[in-house]
């Protein structure tokens, strides 16, 4: 059936028989007040212009979007310096295409490879000149998901193989090592990055923004090795028995033969761990890395004036999580599988 067949099918069920009648009567009536309440506060009554004064006047039943328009530079670059932010800005398009590119697009996968190594090392150099302990808003929420889940990526293939392996000792270690990082809540392990490593090792101090970047990217690896070792798992063997019959060898197989079968079976739930950590970077601001999120803590906190709209702020910020984690869930899956190839 296709999608717009579907789409009608399911809205025409909703009017079939008396009692889906007055179920879907009954629902309209009950969201009716609480969605037109929300309209009128949000967008009837709601002052969009950076004025103090309408929006205290307005307070309770009205938005106050002005926060926005008069914080919006501060909220999405948070302590980067104003003479940084036009090249700060430029990075964030090219982040946000080669992430398109990636997910939104059916391009070949060497085409999408020779994208990131053009746009990624420019975007990195035009934050290069930005201070480390400077780097938050929009583009520091970028780096941390886009770097974490690109080391964590090979390393959880790595230990998906290695917890697979004949070998009694690498499958034991490689074990140990995914379900004790799945045991710990992140939020302990930025704890323990930011704080006690440098105290027990002094030599792996460094800066901050590296030792998160590092620990996100162990943590991830761990959840990306169950998906990893979920999509092997899928393969039968007789897709390696072809592969020894056309005279390959063990590493030509797995490269050429298997990854690529691995890679469209676990594309969905590779793309969804995505997703989770692009919003599970917020959790950084416990460790004052003051990416999306915290940005807007560090923009209202010490204002005074605008400090009681920061519910505007947060719905503000909702949105651009809302549009990078929609646009990427609709992303262009592998449509085929291994039983139709």
């Amino acid at each position: 059936m296709s999608p717009i067949l579907e789409k009608r099918s399911v809205l025409g069920g909703l009017w079939r028989s008396p009692s889906r009648i007055a179920v879907t009567a009954m629902t309209v009536l009950l969201l009716a007040k609480p969605l037109w309440l929300l309209l009128s506060w949000g967008l009837l009554n709601a002052v969009f212009h950076a004025d103090l004064q309408a929006c205290n006047a307005v307070a309770g039943h009205g938005a106050c979007w002005g926060v926005v328009a008069q914080k919006w530079s501060l909220i999405l670059m948070g302590r980067i310096p104003e003479v940084n932010q036009p090249a700060a800005w430029v990075a964030v398009g090219i982040l946000s295409i080669l992430l398109w590119v990636s997910f939104r697009t059916r391009w070949a996968i060497p085409t999408k490879a020779v994208a990131w190594a053009i746009g990624l090392p420019l975007a990195c150099a035009l934050l290069s000149p930005i201070p480390l302990d400077r780097m938050g808003g929009l583009p520091l929420t970028l780096l941390l998901a886009i770097f974490g889940y690109g080391f964590a990526l090979p390393l959880g293939l790595l230990l998906a193989v290695g917890r697979r392996s004949a070998n009694r000792v690498l499958s034991t270690l490689c074990a140990v090592y995914i379900e004790t990082c799945r045991a710990l809540p992140l939020l302990t392990v930025l704890f323990l990055a930011a704080f006690v490593v440098p105290l027990v090792v002094a030599d792996l101090g460094g800066p901050l923004l590296i030792r998160v970047v590092v620990i996100v990217a162990i943590f991830e690896a761990a959840y990306l090795a169950e998906i990893w070792r979920g999509g092997l798992q899928a393969l039968s063997q007789g897709q390696t028995d072809a592969g020894l019959a056309l005279g390959m060898k063990g590493q030509q197989i797995f490269v050429w033969v298997v990854l690529p079968q691995v890679f469209r079976v676990t594309a969905p739930a590779l793309l969804n761990s995505f997703v989770t950590l692009l919003k599970e970077s917020s959790l950084v601001t416990v460790v004052s890395l003051f990416e999306l999120s915290g940005s807007l803590s560090l923009a209202l906190s010490g204002d005074v004036q605008w400090r009681q709209y920061y519910l505007e702020g947060y719905l503000f910020i909702a949105l651009v999580y809302w549009l990078y984690c929609y646009g990427l869930a609709r992303g262009r899956l592998p449509e085929k599988t291994i039983d139709n190839q």
